[in-house]
């Protein structure tokens, strides 16, 4: 537990005082008691708990007084309470080398398989954006709640050339965060343009402009997250890693779900045959770099059981919160308690 206002704490200093001034005042009462013949006299007409008794009010009113400054300090704990994290944006990857079918039957029609649960089983309320990407990332689908929009969204995914990881990220972002000045202009270069590896080289250093924003720590954006589902290698566009590395600076978590075996599968194209590998380390480095998470899936179970785990930390996250009303209310009932004590003990109640 930790405190919000910890200088408040020094007014504790005032409850030893006042015990202080409780026991002297004792003193001073036994001194004026003497003046009475027998005082053993005195104990016996009042019952052999009336001592006790007229001790417990006070006690309970400085252990109230306590919890009161405990409380006016702010103290906060760490607990698991639903995140208020309410946009997702899924950037699935659509390149050629999602037709490999060491994933039953393939890997792109167990994306979208996954990616419908998760329109499905999302939370109530949550806005979820689609971002597709191969040779260049388009968002498909802005943040909406509309069940049937986002599922036509996901059917109409078509396979692409290329694969531009780090531009999935930054549409991803601009996707999040609207006023953050992303501009994908110089992103919207599509593979078919880049006609040798001159051309491509050039495209790799190309990164969109921007807002310059103060760095925030990794993590710290409450309000989105973004799921990258990828199963290869970024073969054009700007560097995933350095594409991560903006997305943290502003705070937003990446979860990443990589596609395909270890083993890896073979997909056709132009009548060749080309063996696929998952990149695993990128997109380990690009949860880690971002505080998100990195899940692999190798089957179509897998990912239903990957999003299922997403679910459960989009919806539920540990956070620091507040507990000065527990505080207040425990002061407050102790309060009340003394009070009524006093008065059936050694009150007007007590003489009737």
């Amino acid at each position: 537990m930790r405190f919000l206002w910890p200088e408040v704490l020094w007014l504790l200093l005032a409850v030893p005082l006042l015990v202080a001034a409780y026991v002297l005042a004792l003193r001073r009462r036994k001194k004026a008691a003497v003046r009475f013949g027998s005082v053993a006299l005195i104990r016996d007409a009042m019952g052999a708990g009336m001592f006790l008794r007229r001790h417990v009010p006070p006690f309970l009113f400085l252990l109230a007084l306590t919890l009161a400054i405990v409380g006016i300090a702010r103290p906060a704990t760490r607990i698991t309470l639903p995140t208020m994290q309410q946009t997702v944006i899924l950037a699935i990857d659509v390149s050629l080398s999602m037709d490999a079918q060491d994933v039953d039957p393939n890997r792109i029609t167990a994306a979208q398989a996954a990616a419908r649960a998760f329109v499905e089983d999302r939370p109530p309320g949550l806005r979820v954006g689609l971002v597709a990407f191969g040779g260049n990332a388009i968002l498909v689908q802005p943040p909406t709640t509309s069940r049937e929009d986002l599922l036509a969204a996901i059917d109409r995914f078509e396979l692409q050339r290329g694969t531009a990881t780090g531009s999935a990220l930054y549409a991803a972002l601009a996707a999040l965060l609207p006023d953050s000045g992303i501009d994908l202009t110089s992103l919207e270069i599509k593979w078919d343009s880049v006609r040798n590896l001159r051309d491509a080289s050039q495209f790799q250093r190309d990164r969109p402009a921007m807002k310059q924003a103060d760095p925030v720590p990794p993590g710290s954006y409450d309000n989105g997250a973004i799921i990258l589902m990828s199963d290869g290698f970024k073969t054009v566009g700007p560097e995933p890693l350095d594409a991560a590395r903006i997305v943290a600076e502003r705070g937003v978590r990446v979860f990443t779900v990589g596609f395909g075996t270890k083993e890896g599968g073979m997909v056709r194209a132009n009548g060749f045959s080309i063996h696929v590998k998952l990149d695993e380390r990128t997109l380990q480095q690009i949860a880690d770099k971002t505080h998100g998470a990195y899940f692999q899936a190798s089957t179509a179970d897998d990912l239903k059981k990957v999003y299922r785990d997403l679910n459960a930390r989009l919806v539920m996250e540990r956070k620091d919160v507040e507990i000065t009303f527990l505080f207040a209310a425990a002061a407050s009932t102790l309060l009340l308690v003394a009070l009524a004590l006093s008065a059936i003990w050694s009150g007007p109640l007590a003489q009737r």
